[in-house]
């Protein structure tokens, strides 16, 4: 069969010209139907305008650890140091109560806390047995334990993971072996706080690694849960 190579009009028809049977007439109105039916197919297959929608949310609103103080959790290991006063430096590690203790001072509080206001608390309680001068304290962490978080639903390696610092949405997929085959990763949440404080933002996942929706890659904070449906 020989293809039809060109289009003529004639009297504001189009006729096909070359198709081997002789010239076919078609109106220019159906031929417009036609084209706007396969660019509408054409789009649709490539998913072009579609894209994938979640209600709006705020993700400025949601903290970023990166930039403040880091706060003490369970497990976490601080080196204090006492100027000029051995005995009462120590190496502690923060208690499931959320504890530590220090010679001379006994338990403190330090889950929750950040080492600086750690630091300020011993030097309030040391001023009782020292003079001003004497109470120089430093507090630094030696050990970050307590940064956990989950990655479940339909990823390859769900599970709780640990790190000694701060990752994102999309490294915390990369550490579960990413989303299966079965996965919808576009409707990926992250599930943080718990009871009235509970929250399910909404990520996707495939605007992320597309480079389309940076904003969602979200640090993770201690306790967050990652679910890919």
């Amino acid at each position: 069969m020989t293809a039809c190579t060109e289009l003529s009009f004639t009297n504001g028809k189009r006729d096909l010209v070359g198709c081997g049977r002789g010239p076919a007439v078609i109106s220019e109105k159906a031929v417009s139907r036609r084209g706007l039916l396969t660019l509408w197919l054409t789009l649709s297959g490539l998913g072009v305008g579609c894209g994938t929608t979640h209600p709006p949310y705020n993700y400025a609103s949601e903290p970023d650890p990166r930039k403040s103080e880091y706060v003490l959790g369970s497990s976490d290991i601080v080196k204090i140091t006492v100027w000029r006063n051995p005995d009462l430096s120590t190496d502690a590690t923060v208690r499931p109560d959320g504890t530590i203790s220090l010679p001379l001072l006994g338990d403190l509080r330090a889950a929750g806390r950040t080492p600086g206001q750690l630091r300020a608390e011993i030097i309030q309680r040391l001023g009782t047995y020292l003079k001003d001068e004497a109470a120089n304290v430093t507090v630094a962490v030696t050990g970050i334990n307590s940064y956990r978080f989950v990655v479940n639903g339909n990823v390859e390696r769900a599970g709780v993971y640990n790190a000694n610092h701060f990752v994102t949405v999309s490294e915390a997929l990369a550490l579960a072996g990413g989303p299966n085959r079965f996965a919808s990763p576009e409707g990926t949440l992250i599930i943080r706080g718990e009871g009235p404080t509970l929250r399910r933002i909404p990520v996707d996942y495939v605007g992320i690694t597309s480079g389309t929706r940076p904003q969602e890659d979200l640090p993770l904070l201690p306790g967050d849960r990652v679910y890919v449906p």
